[in-house]
């Protein structure tokens, strides 16, 4: 079969190579530096039998007008695959909170297997890190042959939807952005996606005819979460009193009802860093809640814990996006009513053009003017 591969910086060129591998002739376009592959125009003139793009691409670019309609780059991955699987394999997505529930619910995981995420793929009971790499559809392909070649299961974070080989597929959050030059809804694409699991794990605000709500398994009264369908009845843990927690524990909770496993040792589970971990510095505490899901919500969440843990008094908040890294971004608007509802004692804004361009330049700046009380990391980034 003749393929094109469209977009070669989003996977693009790893899925154009496993297709490679699997046989067919393939060519790519690099769609948005036209660095990469063949150019735009001599692809124009090629004939293809199939064209694969991610959902993520205008649909009204000129290949897919003239080649169109595109298979998605997870419904692409999901053939490449074919019926080589771990088991149980589980893909999580979703705007925020995909990380947590995907290391929550490897926690919950017995024997040998694979975590995917955005801070890195893992080698389970060791948590080995095995490699650093996106969390595209086509970045799936290594981690599903690594799963299967140690006879054990896989837990997959992956962006803007799922391929639908998995067991289960989870999405985290009902949040919604515009995609494709505007043109498409995230969570439309991602529940077009989802439609296609064969079990679907959902957060209570999102209803899908093959879906499980969370809710209906998993129920919490302060740090206590009550589920079904397992041994124990409930398990205690703090973190549980933290809105960027809570969701992330009821889901991997429920997939682990789903799956036949019993969730209790999440009362031992911990913050992860970038993802409302506290430490002190002396007197001052550090409040780190800088990840590629940062936004309003867990910012005012993140500033309240930290008032909380510090005892009140003065208050930095570190925010931005650094270096545009993340697809649906933290806006100049978004930014501004975060900092009003917010009303820290000071701000060092994180970006392109701000004073600090990084993450870490962020944190100097606010060590500086922060002796005392704490500081709020709310920088949206890759970690």
């Amino acid at each position: 079969m003749r393929v094109l591969v469209l977009d070669t910086i989003h996977g693009g060129a790893d899925l154009a190579a496993a297709l490679r591998d699997a046989g067919h002739e393939t060519d790519e376009v690099d769609v948005y530096r036209g660095r990469a592959g063949i150019p735009v125009e001599e692809a124009l003139v090629r004939t293809y039998d199939l064209v694969t793009a991610p959902v993520h691409l205008d649909p009204d670019h000129p290949l897919l007008r003239r080649h169109g309609p595109a298979v998605s780059h997870h419904e692409m991955v999901q053939q490449v695959l074919g019926d080589r699987l771990p088991h149980p394999f589980v893909e999580i997505t979703g705007a925020r909170g995909k990380t947590t529930t995907a290391h929550a619910l490897a926690a919950l995981l017995p024997g040998p297997g694979i975590l995917h995420t955005s801070t890195g793929t893992y080698r389970y009971p060791e948590r080995e890190v095995l490699w650093k790499k996106s969390i595209t559809p086509a970045s799936l392909i290594p981690a599903v042959r690594e799963a299967e070649r140690l006879g054990g299961w896989l837990v997959a974070e992956e962006s803007l939807g799922v391929t639908g080989a998995g067991d289960v597929a989870v999405l985290t959050s009902p949040e919604d952005y515009p995609v494709a030059a505007g043109k498409k809804s995230a969570i439309a694409e991602k529940c077009r996606l989802l439609s296609r699991a064969r079990t679907v794990v959902l957060p209570d605000e999102i209803d899908l005819a093959s879906g499980v709500r969370a809710g209906d398994l998993v129920s919490f009264k302060g740090e206590v979460c009550r589920y079904a369908g397992a041994r124990r009845a409930g398990f205690t843990n703090p973190l549980s009193t933290l809105a960027g927690y809570r969701t992330p524990l009821a889901l991997a909770a429920a997939t682990a009802c789903v799956l036949g496993i019993d969730p209790a040792p999440l009362e031992r589970f911990s913050a992860l860093d970038g993802r409302m971990a506290a430490r002190r510095e002396g007197g001052l505490l550090v409040l780190d809640n800088a990840n590629s899901g940062t936004n309003r919500a867990t910012t005012i969440e993140a500033a309240r814990y930290a008032r909380e843990l510090s005892g009140g008094g003065t208050l930095t908040l570190v925010i931005g996006e650094e270096a545009r890294a993340v697809c649906e971004g933290f806006s100049a608007d978004e930014i501004r009513r975060t900092v009003a509802a917010v009303n820290p004692t000071a701000t060092v804004y994180v970006g392109e053009g701000q004073a600090a361009p990084t993450l870490e330049a962020g944190l100097d700046a606010a060590r500086r003017i922060t002796p005392s009380g704490a500081i709020v990391l709310a920088v949206k980034t890759w970690r």
